[in-house]
């Protein structure tokens, strides 16, 4: 094995490391995806998902190309591999890929425009954040309007930084 430098680029994860951590992004891939599905000129936005009232299956909303909608979901769940933000806000949306709306793919939409607005984000790794593990779940019972299943969250730390998540 022959050693070819300082790692910059992973899997589609761009690494940036200096003398006190490393830094783990992918906005070569956001900006990838706001350019082609159209999406580079929108105003951005604070949060990845509106807060006031949750997605149903809006049974008499106009239907939208559920071949694109499946791929904005895909792309956008690839990106949660560095972006714990987004992941909530991704899943919930994944659960209407059978039949998506205008109302869905608003939603949709809306992750793509606070991913526009947030397009350097980082994870963050010190060389010295310890090793304690804590573990923090939350679940919300019978959230959904559609079914009544519940949605279970969960996000791990090795010292102060975030190890592992999941929606």
């Amino acid at each position: 094995m022959s050693m070819m430098g300082e790692m910059t680029f992973f899997l589609g994860l761009q690494v940036n490391q200096s003398p006190h951590g490393i830094y783990i992004n992918q906005s070569k891939y956001v900006l990838e995806i706001l350019n082609k599905y159209g999406m580079e000129s929108c105003d951005p936005v604070g949060t990845p998902m509106e807060i006031k009232d949750k997605l149903d299956l809006d049974q008499n909303g106009t239907p939208v190309d559920t071949t694109k909608y499946r791929s904005m979901i895909g792309a956008l769940m690839y990106l949660t591999s560095s972006r714990p933000d987004i992941v909530h806000a991704t899943c919930f949306c994944a659960r209407y890929q059978a039949k998506p709306t205008e109302k869905h793919l608003k939603e949709v939409k809306r992750i793509f425009c606070y991913l526009w607005g947030t397009v350097n984000m980082s994870l963050w790794y010190t060389k010295d954040s310890g090793f304690e593990l804590t573990r923090f779940l939350d679940v919300d019972y019978a959230g959904c309007k559609d079914t009544f299943k519940s949605t279970f969250g969960r996000a791990q730390f090795l010292g102060e930084k975030l190890d592992s998540w999941s929606s």
